[in-house]
C-alpha cells in the first residue's frame, strides 16, 4: 500500500472510532443512534471497500472456527424428535398392527403411519384392510412408503425392510432395521384352515400324532406371520367395532386402540395412541 493510501486507511479507522464513541453516547436516544449508525454505514462502506489493502477479503460474520453455521435439516430434526419420543415411552410395542376398517384406504396416510412406526423404533409393522386392497396394490404402497421415508426422515430407503406376506414377491424384500408385512383376510382365518389341513396330512402320514398339536405347533404351521411376534398393539381405524379378521389367532393378548380414521391422521394422534398403550396395565387374561 502507498504512503497516501496507508495514511487514508488510518484516518478512516480514527473516524470509525469516533463514530463508535458517538453511538455509545446516543444509546439513551435509540432513534438518533439508529440514524447515526445507518448513515455511517452508508457513507463509510464504499470507502472501506476502496481502501482495503490488496489481497485481503472482507470479513464474514460467522460462528465457531470461521465456518458458517448450517441449520439442521427439517428431516433430521423430525427423525431426532421421533426417536426421542419412542425412548420417552414407558414401554414401546415391538409389533404394531395397523388395521383399516374403512372402505376407502389412503396410501399416503398409511405410508405416514408406517414411517412413524419405524421412526419411533417399532421393529415390526403389519398393515391390514378387510378388502385386501393394500395387499393387491402392495407396490403402490411401498412406493409411497419409500417416498415418505425420504421426505420425513431424509434417509436412504435401504435402511428399512419392506417385506410382504405373499412370498411370491421376493424382489420386494430389502435389507434393514424394521420389517413391514401387508396382510389381507386370506392371512387370517384362511391361514388357520390351511395350517389345520397341513397338520392333518402330517398325522395321516404318521409324521405327527394328534397329541402333538399345541400352541407352539400351530404357530409354526401358520405361514402368514412366520418370523413375526404376536402384535403387542393394534391401531384400528374406522367406525366398525371389529378387527374384521385380522390375525385372529395372534391377537388374543393384544391391546386394541380405536381411532376414528386413518385419513388425514396427524403424528400427534399417532403418538397419543402409543402413549395410551404405554400407560395401560395389561393383565394377560388374569
Amino acid at each position: 500500500m502507498s504512503g497516501a493510501g496507508g495514511l487514508a486507511w488510518r484516518a478512516l479507522h480514527a473516524l470509525l472510532r469516533a463514530l463508535l464513541c458517538l453511538q455509545r453516547a446516543l444509546l439513551a436516544a435509540p432513534r438518533a443512534a439508529a440514524a447515526v449508525i445507518a448513515a455511517s454505514c452508508a457513507l463509510l462502506a464504499p470507502a472501506a471497500l476502496a481502501l482495503r489493502p490488496a489481497g485481503t477479503a472482507p470479513r464474514r460474520e460467522c460462528g465457531g472456527g470461521g465456518r458458517r453455521r448450517m441449520r439442521p435439516r427439517g428431516a433430521a430434526l423430525g427423525r431426532q424428535r421421533w426417536r426421542l419420543d419412542g425412548k420417552a415411552l414407558r414401554k414401546l410395542p415391538v409389533h404394531v398392527g395397523l388395521v383399516v376398517t374403512e372402505e376407502e384406504p389412503s396410501y399416503a396416510d398409511m405410508a405416514s403411519l408406517v414411517v412413524w412406526c419405524m421412526a419411533v423404533g417399532i421393529s415390526y409393522v403389519s398393515v391390514y384392510d378387510h378388502n385386501g386392497i393394500f395387499k393387491r396394490n402392495n407396490s403402490r404402497l411401498m412406493d409411497e412408503i419409500l417416498k415418505q421415508q425420504q421426505e420425513l426422515l431424509g434417509i436412504d430407503c435401504s435402511k428399512y425392510t419392506m417385506e410382504f406376506a405373499n412370498q411370491d414377491i421376493a424382489d420386494q424384500v430389502l435389507n434393514c432395521q424394521s420389517t413391514l408385512k401387508v396382510l389381507s383376510p386370506e392371512d387370517g382365518k384362511a391361514d388357520i384352515i390351511k395350517a389345520a389341513q397341513n397338520f392333518c396330512q402330517l398325522v395321516a402320514q404318521q409324521q405327527r400324532t394328534y397329541t402333538d398339536l399345541d400352541v407352539n405347533e400351530l404357530d409354526n404351521l401358520l405361514s402368514s406371520t412366520n418370523g413375526f411376534p404376536d402384535p403387542d398393539l393394534v391401531l384400528k381405524f374406522g367406525p366398525v367395532d371389529s378387527t374384521l379378521g385380522f390375525l385372529p389367532w395372534h391377537i388374543r393378548l393384544t391391546e386394541i386402540i380405536s381411532l376414528p380414521s386413518h385419513q388425514n391422521i396427524s403424528y400427534e394422534d399417532f403418538f397419543s395412541a402409543l402413549h395410551r398403550y404405554a400407560a395401560c396395565e395389561q393383565r394377560w387374561g388374569k
